[in-house]
């Protein structure tokens, strides 16, 4: 690890910090130990979520790091395990991660934000893709994730003129969950974090895994395929955790996870 990628737990919490002033661009070495945090996250039975911010008040992400490709950093460079800010491409990540977007989310951090599972933003944050505007695409998921997760044609919109979206915005279209002031962010990000680390971690694994899986199959097909090719569904179905959840429930008490 290094200073330009900070993590410190908060219990079963893991706050990942993207640390390069002014605008937290991501370079490939930078994405390579953001691959790292991420890996290391999810290979931790002590850790259930993770919140991914960036330093500062003004940028989130500023995406992929123009200095350096200005100094010969190729556009297809290797940027790790992960893919792209290490989580873009990262495909088995059964544990959950909330985007803490601090503020703006420009190319490469707005895919890093697609690429989680919620998004909670600060009121003055700002979304967009420039990537059409300087002769390229949004290719470590922007093209590609967008359009699933708004209007095809207001992505279309976004991804062919590079225009910003506010938050406002963004919650008309479903695109972040929740916004708050940039000053209470990654108190409320951390304490979203901590109450969904209160479910069951194979259940947890279970649901990311069946919806990332089922995701392009119609609805008869996708109870087949979670019923018969989903492992981690199967063992949470059979595990201690699913045993523990009932009767803890029956003694009105809270339940204690083992992860198995």
């Amino acid at each position: 690890m290094t200073d330009s990628v900070i993590c410190k737990p908060y219990g079963a919490v893991l706050l990942i910090t993207l640390n390069r002033p002014k605008a937290n661009a991501i370079d490939a070495k930078t994405s390579h130990a953001m691959g790292e945090a991420f890996i290391n996250f999810a290979n931790d039975p002590d850790l259930r979520v993770a919140v991914i911010t960036g330093s500062g008040e003004r940028f989130f992400c500023a995406g992929w790091d123009l200095k350096a490709a200005a100094e010969g950093e190729a556009v297809d460079a290797d940027f790790g395990r992960g893919g792209f800010a290490g989580l873009t491409e990262l495909w088995n990540l059964d544990k959950p991660v909330i985007a803490a977007v601090n503020g703006y989310a420009a190319g490469g951090g707005f895919e890093l934000a697609l690429a989680t599972d919620l998004i909670i933003a600060a009121d003055h944050a700002q979304f967009f893709l420039p990537e059409a505007t300087i002769g390229i695409i949004p290719d470590s998921g922007g093209v590609l994730r967008l359009p699933r997760r708004i209007p095809h044609a207001i992505a279309m919109d976004m991804l062919m003129t590079g225009r910003r979206m506010a938050v406002e915005e963004a919650m008309h279209f479903g695109l972040i969950n929740r916004h708050c002031e940039g000053v209470k962010l990654v108190e409320q990000a951390l304490a979203w974090a901590q109450e969904i680390a209160q479910s069951a971690p194979l259940s947890l694994a279970a649901i990311k895994a069946v919806t990332r899986s089922t995701q392009t199959m119609d609805l008869e097909q996708a109870y087949l395929h979670m019923r018969q090719n989903v492992p981690v569904y199967t063992t949470m179905l059979h595990s201690q955790d699913a045993s523990e959840g009932t009767h803890a429930f029956a003694q009105k008490r809270q339940p204690h996870w083992q992860g198995k």
